[in-house]
């Protein structure tokens, strides 16, 4: 795609999350919320359980998760043992940016701007993650180039780690669905594992207010879950 074209689209993300961050409570994610913690559990058990399937020691793994936000997902990491030297961060927002360098620890890696183009080299992560990246760019184009970015990342049996929903959202226009589909079609060559999470937000925010047990109730329906949890291994 042009680059004109392309940093418009990742002009009109930086948009698009300046204009929720006006619009939506300043509590919308706070872990004190009992729908949120549920909803970060039950993505963090998940994955773990992923993690534990694959080779070697975490201290070994090298990651790089695009998207990086605060840092929220790689100080979860650290914790699970990954050395913050095999750990890099993209992140397209200055102010995002900021906040993650505030709190990781100088010998991880962090990067801003734009993340197809971001200085990983080929071949040398035993892991990407992107948690609710791509259902932020609606420009398809920009998806690919993301998606060819984070493949060429990996060695041979790596994996991308996957979270993102599936559904669109009729109350927010910023944001799209990524089908399971799409998700074939960004990775033509990789192994897909899946798994759907994640009692719908606008559902579970409701059903919480009458008591936060009421999470595990609805979101045993598995179509009332939104998004995904995928692994994407490379052969």
């Amino acid at each position: 795609m042009s680059p004109p074209r392309k940093q418009q689209e990742l002009d009109a993300i930086a948009q698009r999350y300046a204009r929720r961050a006006e619009t939506v409570a300043h509590d919308r994610y706070s872990l004190l919320r009992p729908e949120v913690w549920q909803m970060l559990q039950e993505r963090q058990r998940a994955l773990l359980r992923e993690l534990a399937r694959r080779p070697g020691r975490p201290e070994q793994w090298r990651l790089t998760e695009v998207g990086c936000g605060a840092g929220g997902n790689l100080l979860e990491m650290l914790r699970l043992g990954l050395a913050p030297e095999h750990l890099t961060g993209i992140e397209l927002l200055p102010e995002r940016h900021a906040l993650a360098r505030a709190v990781l620890p100088a010998p991880v890696q962090l990067s801003l701007g734009d993340a197809s183009q971001a200085g990983v080299g080929e071949a040398s992560q035993d892991l990407v993650l992107q948690s609710t990246v791509f259902s932020s760019i609606l420009d398809d184009g920009v998806q690919q180039a993301l998606a060819q970015a984070m493949w060429r990342w990996l060695r041979p049996g790596g994996a991308v780690l996957w979270y993102d929903f599936i559904v669109d959202n009729p109350r927010n226009r910023d944001v799209r669905g990524v089908p399971l589909a799409r998700v074939r079609a960004l990775f033509p060559e990789g192994r897909l594992r899946w798994q759907r999470l994640t009692l719908a937000p606008p559902l579970a925010r409701l059903v919480c207010r009458a008591h936060p047990a009421a999470y595990t109730v609805f979101n045993s329906i598995p179509w009332l879950r939104t998004h995904v949890l995928a692994v994407i291994e490379k052969p």
